[in-house]
């Protein structure tokens, strides 16, 4: 059973599956939003097909009332950073647009390894639209970390955990370096995240002191 909306909400009498947590609600709210903001008359209704909350951001599947379908893309923060048109139904006219052709964001894992003697680290990678790399790294209570995410690519960010799960930093654009004191002993995380719209290159600059 999918959710149906109308007005730009999900009002108190859709039906609601019982797999949609709250902050996948919010998220689908803030899609609805953005659909209806696009104009398009079959935007005042339609339904929420799914919802995959990470915590980099949260992938939602709405189609309207026209039966187009439309990924969007609902940051941690609230912010919807993509909707895009994924499937479109003949208009009538014979004109059918197929599958963007777009895999869907991802989030991976990588673990960070020093060289020998080292304290540090440059990773090279890219980044589709959406997706994030989580880098783990061991380190214990009271030495420094060092992060810093180059890249001239707009939208990449970052954001890092400490080992209980908790934020030892919130997210914050790449050209923000970090330098910070740790305060758990364990598996850090350190999650870049490509909220742009386009493939991004960067290096992932880790140390730690």
């Amino acid at each position: 059973m999918r959710n149906r909306f109308a007005n730009a909400l999900l009002l108190a009498g859709c039906l609601v599956t019982p797999a949609l947590a709250s902050e996948n609600m919010e998220a689908a709210d803030a899609c609805i939003d953005a659909l209806r903001a696009t104009g398009t008359p079959d935007a005042k209704g339609g339904e929420v097909l799914s919802s995959t909350f990470s915590e980099a951001g949260t992938v939602v599947m709405l189609r309207d009332l026209g039966g187009s379908e439309y990924k969007c893309i609902v940051w941690s923060d609230g912010v919807v950073g993509e909707l895009s048109l994924v499937n479109a139904m003949d208009d009538g006219g014979g004109a059918m647009a197929g599958a963007s052709g777009q895999s869907g964001p991802t989030t991976n894992e990588e673990r960070v390894r020093f060289s020998a003697g080292t304290t540090g680290a440059e990773i090279p990678a890219t980044l589709t639209p959406g997706s994030s790399v989580r880098y783990l790294l061991g380190a214990n209570a009271e030495q420094f970390l060092y992060v810093r995410v180059a890249s001239n690519v707009p939208g990449m960010s970052y954001q890092i955990f400490n080992p209980d799960g908790s934020f030892l930093l919130d997210m914050v654009d790449s050209a923000q370096e970090y330098r910070g004191q740790l305060w758990q002993s364990g598996d850090h995380v350190v999650e870049v995240i490509n909220r742009g719209q386009s493939n991004a290159d960067y290096h992932l600059i880790i140390g730690i002191e």
